[in-house]
């Protein structure tokens, strides 16, 4: 049996009501960490050591910037800064004379927004209306609420009663609020079975999944027409960082998140009706740097802006975190070779991709989509006795995958046929 952390981010969809009373806790947190840093400053001058977490906390108490937050996050505001302060001084022991130690938090003749630490006694979660109550300091309370009560909105494959929220986090990012749920869970799955799968990424193809007389193609059109759509719009704004162009930014990460999600998800259903205990994915993590030559990779015009965007190892993560709540593992190896190599039967012949897509074996005949060739050497690294004479096995499937397209209405992957009869 065993534990799982997840943190879950949301956006507050009453960002106007909250905004106000957020940036008060924001800036009192940024206040706190400047008293702390002050006195921990002190003592390093005066005595050479560095005062712990329960040292500050003791100390800052009774300051009434403590009691401007609620007293977990006030915790939570030392506690972190004493961990800064711990990392620079292990890079200073360890002879590293460039290490700084953390600074003040200001900007110009303001206190930046900091981020603010709910523990348990300073949340209550409302799940059938989605909202979060956040509790305030002290000396925040004065004629206005206890509380600040934001609503907000998760990604639709996230269910938070699933979890038990250990945490909430209020952050500004990108000139907005959010909220991350710290959760955790208790797992302690059965492997659906004891079947391999073999995953290859790609550029057309994001995913070619082989099972073993079985293949699915998850073809990432909706990802790079995203990319493309992105990319055009934002280069029409004057100012990169301009608020339009931020705010493209923000939806661009949002739906690659998304497809990224709803993908993993699909994958390990698939796995789990299919009892696979094990998927193998292709490791991609040398995909982008320089040839033997020394030389930056060439993919291509379209290659090399698709390779640009797509986060492989975004996508792994959530194929792994996704896969163990199912009791499955996760096994990445080497792509090496799995390319040229016949699945069917073993021999290699770096011509034998004849053109985009198909793979034809000059020595055992088989014909095949090139990718699922792929998927299928990827799952055969831990399964290396089934490369045989091709004639000794249907392989069919090998050249007649199935094709899961990602569904923008519904925001999933499903069937090609099933996706195409429902576009207009």
């Amino acid at each position: 049996m065993g534990r799982t952390i997840r943190t879950f981010e949301a956006t507050i969809t009453n960002q106007q009501q909250v905004r106000d009373d957020l940036d008060q806790l924001g800036w009192a947190a940024s206040k706190l960490w400047n008293v702390g840093r002050y006195y921990a400053q002190e003592q390093w001058d005066e005595t050479g050591e560095i005062p712990d977490d329960g040292e500050l906390k003791a100390e800052l108490k009774s300051h009434e910037r403590y009691t401007d937050l609620h007293s977990q996050s006030s915790q939570r505001v030392l506690e972190e800064l004493a961990e800064a302060f711990n990392g620079w001084f292990k890079k200073r022991r360890n002879g590293d004379d460039r290490a700084r130690p953390p600074g003040y938090r200001k900007h110009g003749d303001s206190h930046p927004r900091s981020t603010v630490s709910f523990k348990a006694a300073g949340f209550r979660h409302d799940a059938q209306f989605t909202r979060v109550r956040l509790s305030k300091g002290r000396n925040l309370k004065e004629n206005r609420s206890d509380f600040i009560l934001c609503e907000y909105q998760t990604r639709p494959d996230v269910d938070l009663t699933e979890w038990d929220i250990q945490q909430v986090r209020a952050i500004y990012k990108r000139d907005e609020w959010r909220l991350q749920f710290v959760c955790r869970t208790t797992i302690d799955p059965a492997p659906p079975g004891e079947e391999v799968a073999g995953v290859d990424l790609g550029i057309c193809n994001f995913a070619a999944v082989s099972f073993g007389g079985e293949s699915v193609l998850y073809p990432g059109g909706a990802l790079k027409e995203d990319e493309y759509y992105f990319t055009k719009q934002k280069a029409k704004c004057d100012d990169s960082s301009s608020r339009e162009a931020t705010r493209l930014d923000r939806k661009r990460r949002g739906r690659r998140t998304h497809f990224l999600h709803a993908l993993s998800k699909a994958i390990v259903g698939e796995c789990t009706e299919r009892g696979v205990g094990t998927v193998v994915v292709g490791d991609l993590g040398g995909i982008r740097e320089d040839d033997e030559n020394g030389d930056p990779r060439n993919w291509g015009d379209h290659g090399n802006l698709d390779l640009h965007g797509w986060a492989f190892d975004r996508f792994t993560t959530l194929l792994d975190y996704k896969a163990e709540a199912e009791g499955i593992d996760v096994e990445l190896v080497s792509e090496r070779d799995t390319s040229k190599s016949c699945s069917a039967c073993g021999h290699i012949d770096d011509n034998q991709r004849v053109e985009r897509g198909l793979y034809v074996c000059e020595n055992c005949g088989t014909v095949s989509n090139a990718d699922v060739n792929g998927a299928e050497n990827i799952r055969q690294k831990v399964l290396p006795s089934l490369a045989t004479d091709g004639g000794d096995r249907d392989n069919g499937w090998l050249a007649q995958p199935a094709v899961h397209l990602f569904d923008r209405s519904e925001g999933v992957f499903a069937p090609r046929e099933q996706v195409e009869n429902r576009e207009p």
